[in-house]
């Protein structure tokens, strides 16, 4: 477990400088909106995190790609549907600057990923059942 919690840490900080570098640095001050730039940075993020998770932090687990990419892409956007809905309510409703409120939704999101990544993306068959 230690070492699965240091892995994901790893591979989720990874992903989440790159989703916010792309926001932050690149997409939003070239014109494109904060909730766009949003979801095109889940995106490529998204690959940084399905194969960092794959190969380093659930390596011990032999789960069939075919099995644990669409259910990791499942976790993946609901909790990017909870970053979506999180990060509108901090845009709208608080005066927080768009940096600061995504990086408090990355870290709240990232609680809920790696619970569901563990007990049912890349379960074994006697785990997800």
């Amino acid at each position: 477990m230690n070492r699965e919690l240091l892995w994901f840490g790893i591979v989720g900080v990874s992903a989440m400088l790159l989703h916010f570098l792309l926001v932050a640095v690149i997409l939003v001050p070239f014109g494109l909106p904060p909730l766009l730039a949003n979801i095109l940075a889940f995106l490529l993020a998204f690959q940084v995190s399905y194969w960092g998770h794959r190969h380093k932090t659930f390596e011990a687990v032999h789960v069939p790609h075919r099995q644990a990419l669409p259910r990791f892409f499942m976790v993946a956007c609901l909790s990017f549907a909870l970053n979506e809905a999180m990060y509108f309510v901090l845009l709208r409703f608080t005066p927080l600057d768009y940096r600061l409120a995504l990086l408090l939704v990355l870290a709240a999101v990232a609680v809920f990923t790696f619970v569901f990544s563990k007990l049912w993306a890349f379960a074994g068959k006697e785990q997800a059942a």
